[in-house]
Order: structure tokens, then sequence, then C-alpha cells
């Protein structure tokens, strides 16, 4: 069973975020990809079966499969398109979350996805005990965003990950308008409830940030920087009620899993 490890949304190894992919013939059992996910323990394993002229596609971290991952979509897209179909310039995945559709544009790969709706909730004293800053706003989707006071801020920010736990949202982001003028925003993402402390670039969650600061800012057009230790860009474009999100991607590792199941599952 063939692996790669890609890391997104970067141009060079040891930043982005790295994902595992897996193109198999036939998905193996839950129990076996969590497995592996575990094994890998990096914040999301993708998996990917070919049925016509598309790929079904799932996401699995050390805890648990999940509905919805940017990176590893941008991961497992670049794995197709540079290491399987290599004529090819656009895949299509089938998903928990619906169709996704991805496009190489240069060095670029450009997936589509549902912008969030999100609603503006308060401010509680639960959320500013766990992160330790002031909160400007706090909004939610399936992600809850808190919006700081500038960007040094996000940057430095040391939040209590046991708190964040309690907080509502599949993950918690914090994010403020950038202070670098080559950015418009900035970002942190934290999912202690995935068993993830901090995901290093996340692009389910700037189906979020995007549209906020895409508001915000009155510009559809924007170019995103999640300033974690490995650091990621963005580049995101509103259409509506979708989100283009744009980012490369590179090869870190490629490797054979030795695991002892029936052979004709992959």
């Amino acid at each position: 069973m063939q692996q790669f490890i890609v890391d997104a949304f970067t141009e060079k190894i040891f930043s982005g975020n790295p994902a595992a992919v897996c193109v198999v013939k036939n998905f193996p059992s839950d129990e076996i990809m969590l497995n592996i996910a575990k094994e890998n323990n990096l914040s999301e394993t993708a998996f990917a079966v070919k049925e016509k002229n598309f790929y079904r596609l799932r996401w699995f971290t050390p805890a648990s499969e999940i509905d919805f991952c940017g990176h590893a979509t941008l991961a497992t897209a670049f794995v197709i398109l540079t290491q399987i179909e290599k004529n090819s310039d656009s895949v299509t995945f089938e998903t928990l979350s619906g169709k996704f559709f991805v496009t190489k544009k240069n060095d670029l790969f450009e997936m589509n996805f549902p912008a969030y709706t999100y609603k503006k909730i308060p401010v509680t004293d639960e959320m500013l005990d766990a992160i330790g800053e002031k909160i400007l706003n706090a909004y939610l989707s399936r992600d809850l965003l808190l919006v700081l006071e500038d960007g040094e801020k996000v940057k430095t920010l040391q939040p209590n990950f046991e708190k964040l736990k309690k907080l509502e949202g599949v993950v918690q982001a914090v994010t403020a308008k950038s202070s670098d003028k080559n950015f418009d925003c900035v970002s942190r993402v934290f999912a202690p409830k995935l068993k993830i402390a901090e995901d290093p670039v996340t692009g389910s969650t700037h189906c979020m940030i995007a549209p906020y600061w895409a508001e915000k800012l009155q510009k559809n057009i924007l170019k995103c920087y999640q300033a974690s230790e490995r650091g990621g860009t963005l580049h995101c474009e509103i259409a509506g009620d979708r989100v283009k999100i744009s980012g490369n991607a590179v090869l870190f590792a490629k490797s054979e899993l030795n695991i002892f199941v029936d052979e004709k599952i992959f």
C-alpha cells in the first residue's frame, strides 16, 4: 500500500501542513484507516478511491474521521495530478461534505469549497480565560473564530489547551488584520478536541476566515497567512457562497506501508 507525505500550503519542505495520502483501489476498514492515521500521527491522513471520473475522499485525524479537511484535500489533489494522472489538470472529489473541485493553475492548486455561514456570539469569560488575550468579537460555525486586536497578538498567543477543549467549535481559531503589508490577515488554529494542539495550516477554517475578512476589508481576493511554527500561505477568493482557496504543495516522502491485510483491498 503506497503512501505519500505532502507538505501543503508551502513551496518548501519542513513548512506548511503535512498530510499523508493513500490512493487505494477500495477503502480499508474504518478501523485500519484510523489506525494508519494514529500511526502517522499527522493532523490528517487522506484516503482516496477512483470511481469513473471522480475520486471518493475520506479524512482521518489520529482521533476520528472528520467531515472536511482543506490541506489534506490539497495534498491529495497534488498526489493525483503530479504522481498518478500527470496529464490531468483537475480532479473532482466526492466527500462527506459534498463535491469538491481542485484545478492545477501553474504552481498553485485551486480548491473550490462552500463558504461557512456563521453567527456572531457573545465573548465569554471562558473564551478570554482560554485565550489569555482581549477578544474583540466571536463567531461560530462548525469552528469557533475569535478576532483579536492585532496580528502580533495572534503570533505570540499561548492558549490553555485544556480550557480550549471546553469551548464551542470543532476547532478554535484566532485571527486579526495582518500588520505585514504582504498579507491581509493572520490566523492560528487549535484543535485539541481532535488530539491536535495546533494545526499548522488549515484550509477548511479559511472557509470562515476568508469570508469574514472579505466583508471587513471590502475585497474578494485575499492573501492569508497562518502563523504556526511551520507557517503557510493561503490565496483566497470569495465567489458568492463559495471560497476558492489556492496553495502550493511539495512532496516530502513516498513509501510502502507494510500492512498485513487482504491484498485485494489495495
